[in-house]
């Protein structure tokens, strides 16, 4: 008989119904919601999937803005041994589609206008309106729902990863793997507590957003600053200046993009500690960031499969450039291909264990056997360098190219691209020329820069000082944007 284990909704949430009942757990611009309306609205919703007889194990996908409803309905979700699907909710509707019929949702809670829930027979969708409307809806169900109990190895919520090169893959996480996330990374990396309040510019449907939004602060008694949409620079400084959080975590495009319209460092007095992950930093932006702000950012490295950070740059010993060394409770080797572990120094895909590993991928055995491998170990599919307990990014592995039998790190070109005042934002890629793999760069411009020959050359010369020749773009192309998923990772392969 496996073993059972804590409820993740009773592990994060009843704590504070005795410690803290009527402190803020989240804010959505003049609105607050209490520890104790979150725990009274989340049993409600778990007594409403009681009425509409759903079972303990049937899943439940979630298409919402990030709200007091998304939280409302995940947290019912738990308490009722159902598992909640979280779902962009700008997915397309042929992904949208997919991902229902893939997970096997019995239902699909969305807003009336979602793209994909005009698909979906009426007896699988509960459509809602605002956090208000569902409120007065939540108000006609019971609010004394006895928590399911659920075993070790029961699934508790799933999430699709991006899609960045094909279709998402259910990525199921088991109770445990948030309270190993939240003491080895929420207590010991972050240090967050009570008095924290948090914002996010990540998304809950993003593991990196789920962890920064739901798991890390609601552990500690934080408070949770909410943005439904997805914030620009002028929107992210708006909501800094007006929260004042303490805490802040972006993905590095967004600290790039923000760099290139602050005045001053302002928006960021109230920061205590601010945080990347999704991409490589580059140490061009660190070093920008510290020099404007006063403050570090603390770089790390995660996965859907990994659901948080398993490698990071602690707080007060940052290695710019790294994504820095192992959190504690992670393992990690870098082999070749032949799976053979490779010497400090030299390249290779990462292997990573902790206790947080997604156990499979939901419904791809295929792609299971080829990443969880034995001994509980992930192959990550991204190539890195070690050295003195450091980890460097190269990239992901399909992601490097060969010019001349010499590998191209497109990172790297990118890393140094950036350091150019004319630069906004760039990506590298390998195209053919002339039947021969190449380096072409993709360049946004700054504000009022205007392509220009001499303006070409000078982007040639500047990246030919810092890299090897086999590495310099024999192309530079500006584009009004560049192509990106929903979490902000840039879409090589339509390049």
């Amino acid at each position: 008989m496996p073993a059972i284990t804590i409820n993740i909704a009773q592990q994060l949430l009843q704590p504070h119904i005795e410690a803290r009942p009527e402190k803020a757990a989240l804010i959505l611009g003049d609105e607050t919601r209490s520890y104790r309306q979150l725990w009274d609205y989340s049993q409600r919703f778990a007594s409403l999937l009681q009425t509409k007889g759903i079972e303990p194990g049937a899943r439940v996908a979630i298409l919402l803005p990030d709200s007091f409803a998304c939280y409302y309905v995940f947290f019912g979700c738990l308490l009722a041994g159902v598992v909640p699907v979280l779902v962009n909710p700008g997915v397309s509707r042929g992904d949208g589609e997919f991902i229902l019929n893939d997970s096997q949702a019995v239902l699909l809670v969305t807003r009336p206008e979602n793209e994909t829930a005009t698909s979906v027979d009426a007896s699988r969708l509960l459509p809602i309106g605002d956090d208000a409307s569902f409120e007065a809806m939540l108000a006609a169900h019971a609010a004394s729902v006895a928590p399911h109990v659920p075993h070790e190895s029961d699934i508790a919520f799933m999430l699709y990863t991006s899609g960045s090169t094909g279709k998402p893959k259910g990525v199921p996480h088991l109770h445990q793997h948030v309270a190993f996330t939240v003491e080895t990374s929420g207590r010991q990396l972050l240090q967050m507590t009570e008095h924290d309040v948090v914002f996010s510019t990540s998304k809950l449907f993003f593991a990196y957003g789920f962890g920064n939004s739901l798991t890390m602060p609601l552990a500690t008694g934080a408070s949770v600053v909410l943005f439904p949409g997805r914030p620009g620079p002028e929107d992210i400084l708006r909501i800094l200046e007006r929260h004042r959080p303490s805490v802040f975590f972006a993905v590095p495009t967004q600290y790039n993009l923000l760099l290139k319209v602050m005045e001053d460092a302002s928006p960021f007095a109230s920061l205590r500690m601010c945080i990347s992950a999704g991409e490589g930093l580059p140490a061009s932006v660190f070093a920008e960031w510290l020099s404007l702000t006063g403050l570090e950012i603390i770089n790390g490295y995660g996965m859907s499969e990994t659901l948080y950070l398993a490698i990071a740059n602690p707080d007060g010993a940052q290695m710019p450039g790294s994504s820095g060394t192992l959190v504690p409770g992670h393992e990690a080797r870098i082999v070749n291909d032949q799976g053979q572990s490779v010497p400090s120094g030299e390249s290779g895909r990462l292997l990573l264990r902790s206790g947080s590993i997604a156990p499979f991928y939901w419904n791809r055995p295929d792609k299971t056997a080829e990443t969880m491998l034995d001994g509980g170990w992930l192959d990550t599919g991204d190539i890195f360098i070690e050295r003195d307990g450091h980890y460097y990014h190269q990239g992901r592995a399909n992601d490097l190219f060969k010019v001349d039998a010499q590998w191209v790190a497109p990172a790297l070109v990118e890393n140094a691209l950036r350091t150019h005042p004319a630069v906004r934002e760039c990506v590298v890629a390998g195209r053919p020329v002339a039947d021969m793999l190449r380096p072409w760069a993709f360049i946004v411009p700054a504000d009022g820069i205007k392509q220009s020959g001499e303006l070409l050359g000078e982007m040639r010369d500047h990246v030919s000082r810092q890299l090897p020749r086999h590495m310099v773009p024999v192309r530079f192309v500006f584009v009004h944007e560049l192509p990106k998923t929903s979490t902000g990772k840039i879409q090589r392969f339509r390049l």
